[in-house]
């Protein structure tokens, strides 16, 4: 059961009835009431007054959103309401046609689940931070709100609040200064913001240290700031990250034609957030695991600022311009996601690198999302808020990002940004839905858009893409033509517009000798421009990465990549060529073995670190997961002797090094290479350049303590030497991948039995939790995981009240490593199939989407275990 649900039908009677005019909204967060006396329970509760201005078409009945402890007071038009029917998420009452005045009071809980108001006591300092996390149907946890994207209004804040904090949230100008200061509290007022949804609003509150600086945009100076916890103030690389967001303002206010609209910007890094990033209008939020405390590769600067610019891109796609209801989710999500990677490539003018590594790592996130069972399409159907939940994932971000890539290829990028500057241009603090788009894009382009979307944004799946040739006795090709399938469920063909690239190894590169750009639709289709060239070492499918397919390689190419992959000039043919093998792996065509040979022969060159740090983890997944046991520990084996050899012809100091140290350490599983890694905690042995920090040091740590070389005494002296949030939480999961039943069991409880840690911690403990070779200890873990997932459904014993990503981190990362056990995976697929509890009620929605995903992966990997 998926708690305070609200369905799309609700929502459409009711923007039907509606029309939302302003919000003006009062939180205390010093403690007290509205009327300044002292409250029970400070650090748990605060009050927030919610004032609603709205229209009525007609005198009907309907409710205002609202999840709170309680409500102290409402008001309808200065008529007292009867709350005693508020049901903990929903307070009703019945409008007057035209216009209406709504005032709620409530006393609201401040979250530990990184939803509504998170508040956070950073034990390095004991300083207090607060921060809200609104998206998808949050903002109700902090103000009583028509909780709909579709119901826009302006919003006016007020907050009181201690007068040493920092306090800011969405609206436009210079930050607001504290007034009215009595005792040791303030009052800050924000003036009202244009139209906005909800779940764009925002109150960032706390002893957070800031750095300002200014950008001058189309709309004039604009203010900036960056905001981080007191305790990381000296690993904040301002100068980085505002050079980043600059560069962003300029390429996107050239491009969409619309000047930013928001009049300030600000970027708070926040503890404990559930999310990479959240686009808030002028006040977004992002992970403070993002300021690095300790060094990092390339690849996570390059995924850093990735996130600040699709932030950033949705002040238009999503902030300016919104989707009706969450059915279009794609229409934001996605063309941030794709903007964020053409910012990037405008800014360095290098497009093959930054879409390598778009193909590294997101696009292949949407492939291997695409083959589950519980895909979707692009444009999904979004029948209530839990459908919702389930949805933010890998299709409506990176499939529908690399979809609109090859929309841009179809049409041409001029048409595409044309349309883009005219679908801003009328739809401006609007709402849209699919048609809008297509209209906006189709008059630029000349093109009819409908089927392009029925293909490509209606349905699902992914199609493989085969080259199918002839070669004549002189070597050349006699035919030539693409193969294309789809799933017998899935069975969709679409057009394509691909390039196929040839290369011969030439003094030991791999170099293009013909690239031929074709459009491919149908079952096969020929390619008559190839037909007389010579063979080649290499046939490449989808060269230059244009379309969202899978490729296939002939029997000479592929055995070429093996043997010569890492010699392809271009990161971005590498990057294709990486996904397919890693396609084939997943698709039991290329044993496990053979890919994470792959892996050892060609990543030690690999120089774009977005896919080496991509391709050593699909290589550690398919060595765990993807051979059969039998043959196992020999390919486990290979693996961790084969990046120890990396490892020691590694540059020292460079990020190959550091990546590779990082894989070898979740490898070891032997005697010699546990007590190399224990050595390097002394600073034993370490590679010469290799700095063991503080995240190294955790890494170490927690790998130990699954192989059982480290006890709970060293964890406790490891947190007291870095006593910080991530201190802990890193502890938590190297408790919880001990090998013990003690340790496992108390592990549980924290996670699945007890509502006492927050979200991150409980997280951490979630994936650490099943480990390799601890098959005796997990083994009554299968029965106790199905239990919670039955509680969870029926909302039963502790799940009464914890809140969705409780649910989700032990849902997804709970669920048991079954991949060696078909008898298990039957058990499982049973219960499934079943969809009832033990108690006969029917399971839930996200239970189900859930769980099945998980057990598709077990699935695959136990296929892949029979390719060999």
């Amino acid at each position: 059961m998926f708690l305070h649900n609200l369905t799309r039908d609700e929502a459409a009677r009711r923007s039907a009835l509606l029309g939302t005019d302003s919000y003006a909204v009062t939180v205390d967060l010093t403690g007290h009431d509205l009327a300044g006396q002292p409250m029970d329970g400070p650090d748990e509760f605060f009050v927030s007054r919610s004032v609603v201005r709205f229209r009525a078409t007609e005198q009907a009945e309907t409710h205002i959103d609202l999840i709170a402890d309680a409500v102290l007071s409402a008001t309808l038009n200065g008529a007292d309401l009867d709350t005693a029917g508020f049901d903990g998420s929903r307070l009703g009452f019945r409008t007057v046609a035209g216009d209406n005045e709504l005032e709620v009071t409530a006393r609201c809980r401040y979250s530990r689940s990184g939803e509504g108001l998170h508040r956070f006591v950073d034990p390095a300092d004991g300083r207090i931070y607060l921060y809200t996390q609104f998206e998808a149907s949050e903002a109700r946890r902090v103000y009583a709100c028509f909780e709909q994207p579709d119901l826009k209004a302006t919003f006016e804040l007020t907050v009181r609040a201690p007068s040493d904090w920092t306090v800011i949230a969405n609206s436009t100008g210079d930050a607001p200064q504290p007034v009215d200061q009595v005792a040791d509290a303030s009052s800050w007022h924000f003036p009202p913001t244009p139209r906005v949804s909800t779940y764009l609003t925002s109150l960032i509150a706390g002893q957070y240290a800031v750095v300002t600086d200014s950008h001058r945009t189309k709309s004039g100076e604009l203010p900036m700031s960056i905001l981080v916890r007191q305790s990381l103030k000296e690993h904040l690389d301002a100068d980085r990250i505002f050079a980043t967001t600059k560069a962003g303002f300029d390429i996107f206010e050239k491009h969409f034609g619309y000047p930013y609209p928001f009049g300030k910007y600000d970027q708070s890094f926040v503890p404990e957030y559930n999310m990479g990033a959240m686009e808030n209008i002028g006040c977004v939020t992002l992970r403070d695991e993002l300021i690095f405390r300790s060094r990092v590769t390339e690849a996570s600067y390059r995924t850093r600022d990735d996130t600040i610019l699709h932030e950033l891109a949705h002040m238009w796609f999503g902030d300016l311009v919104t989707m009706v209801w969450w059915d279009d989710m794609w229409l934001k999500e996605s063309f941030a996601e794709f903007a964020a990677t053409f910012a990037v490539a405008e800014r360095t003018g290098d497009p093959d690198t930054a879409w390598a590594t778009f193909t590294g790592s997101r696009k292949n996130w949407a492939y291997r999302q695409d083959q589950l069972s519980t895909t979707h399409p692009i444009a999904a159907d979004m029948v209530d808020l839990e459908a919702v939940e389930s949805n933010f994932d890998g299709i409506t971000y990176a499939k529908g990002a690399s979809v609109l890539r090859q929309l841009v290829a179809f049409v041409g990028q001029d048409a595409f940004l044309e349309g883009v500057r005219g679908y801003f241009e009328r739809h401006a603090f609007g709402n849209t839905r699919l048609t809008d788009l297509l209209g906006a894009l189709e008059g630029p382009s000349g093109r009819d858009l409908s089927g392009w979307s029925a293909e490509w944004l209606e349905t699902a799946g992914v199609n493989t893409l085969r080259p199918r040739f002839e070669v004549a006795d002189d070597g050349t090709f006699s035919s030539f033509s693409v193969e294309q399938t789809a799933t017998a469920k899935l069975p969709t063909l679409r057009h394509h517009r691909i390039a196929i690239g040839l290369y011969d190894l030439v003094d030991g590169a791999l170099t293009r000798t013909r690239r031929v750009e074709t459009d491919i639709a149908d079952a096969s289709t020929a390619v008559p421009d190839l037909v007389g060239a010579a063979q080649p070492d290499l046939v490449l499918l989808n060269d230059d990465d244009l379309d969202y397919a899978k490729v296939r390689f002939d029997g000479r190419s592929l055995q070429t990549l093996i043997d010569n992959l890492s010699a392809l000039a271009s990161p971005l043919a590498r990057a294709v060529c990486w996904g397919a093998a890693w396609d084939m792996c997943r698709d039991a065509e290329l044993p496990a073995r053979d890919y994470a040979e792959l892996v050892l022969r060609n990543v030690g060159t690999e120089t774009d670190l977005s896919t080496v740090r991509a391709v050593l983890t699909n290589a550690a997944l398919a060595v765990r997961s993807y051979t059969p046991p039998s043959t196992r520990p020999e390919t486990a084996g290979r693996w961790e002797q084969g990046l120890a050899e990396l490892l020691a012809a590694a540059e020292a100091g460079s990020d190959h090094q550091l990546a590779l140290a990082q894989a070898y350490s979740h490898a070891v599983g032997s005697v010699a290479g546990a007590d190399r890694l224990a050595g390097w905690l002394t600073g034993a042995d370490v590679p010469q350049g290799l700095e063991i920090d503080a995240e190294l040091r955790w890494l170490l740590v927690c790998d130990l303590a699954a192989l059982g070389r480290v006890d709970e005494a060293a964890i406790d002296a490891e947190l007291t030497r870095d006593n910080t949030a991530s201190g802990a939480e890193r502890a938590a999961a190297a408790r919880a991948a001990r090998p013990t039943p003690e340790a496992k069991a108390t592990a549980w409880a924290l996670a699945v039995d007890g509502n006492d840690i927050p979200n991150e911690t409980q997280r951490q403990i979630c994936v650490a939790f099943w480990q390799p070779d601890q098959q005796e200890v997990l083994a009554p873990y299968l029965d106790k995981y199905l239990k919670a997932a039955e509680e969870i459904s029926t909302s039963t014993g502790v799940w009464a009240d914890k809140s969705s990503i409780f649910r989700q981190n032990v849902l997804t990362y709970l669920f048991p490593d079954i991949a060696d056990d078909a008898g298990k995976i039957g058990r499982l697929r049973g219960w499934l199939l079943a969809g009832i509890t033990e108690a006969g009620a029917p399971l839930g929605d996200m239970v189900k989407h859930l769980a099945t995903e998980r057990l598709d992966g077990a699935e695959r990997a136990n296929r892949c275990q029979h390719a060999e």
